[in-house]
């Protein structure tokens, strides 16, 4: 297997690892995930959570360190957020009854995982 092989399988395991911690934080703070590596044709969002009505559009970023997951969003990877999450709400209009929010899971190398909530909106 070539290096640049074994870094994606190493790159892909290392993110779904990250995304079931950030999930198991979820459902341990009582949100409900409804979905997980959601298809859309704008691209993937890593989960969807629900709790008392709100729905969050969750993307997660691991790196070595939170304060590195914390700066990796790009505003390229926030457009096609937004365009996922009109495709997603558009086939589950009963999603999202008290609001809609992108929440944005950091977790960092030792498996820590922080939530930035309501970490950006659409603007203009």
């Amino acid at each position: 297997m070539s290096v640049r092989k074994r870094r994606g399988v190493r790159a892909y395991a290392l993110g779904v690892d990250a995304e079931a911690a950030a999930c198991a934080a979820l459902a341990r703070d009582g949100w409900t995930v409804l979905a997980r590596r959601l298809r859309t044709p704008a691209g993937e969002i890593d989960a969807v959570a629900e709790k008392d009505g709100l729905l969050a559009i969750v993307e997660v970023k691991a790196r070595p360190t939170l304060a590195g997951a914390a700066v990796s969003l790009s505003a390229r990877q926030r457009a096609r957020l937004l365009t996922a999450a009109e495709i997603l709400l558009a086939e589950h209009p009963d999603w999202g009854r008290a609001g809609v929010r992108f929440d944005v899971l950091l977790v960092d190398a030792a498996g820590a995982v922080r939530r930035i909530a309501d970490a950006f909106r659409l603007e203009g």
